[in-house]
């Protein structure tokens, strides 16, 4: 991103990324970092459900224990 901002072209940076197609590459630099950060700032923490350890039944762990 900041050789990009630093003006350095597309096609130098895919090089130096060791990318075969300039498409891979464009994926990465059309992604603004500060832009993202500031979009995820937003964002508050989710308070979903908590999720419950797993707890396997008798059935389970009988088969498991004649392996």
């Amino acid at each position: 991103m900041e050789p990009l901002q630093a003006g350095v072209d597309c096609s130098v940076i895919a090089l130096w990324l060791g990318h075969e197609a300039m498409e891979t590459t464009l994926t990465y630099l059309h992604a603004h970092l500060e832009l993202k950060e500031s979009a995820l700032a937003k964002l508050k923490p989710y308070e979903g459900a908590k999720t419950k350890r797993f707890r396997p039944n008798d059935r389970l762990l009988e088969f498991l224990n004649a392996l």
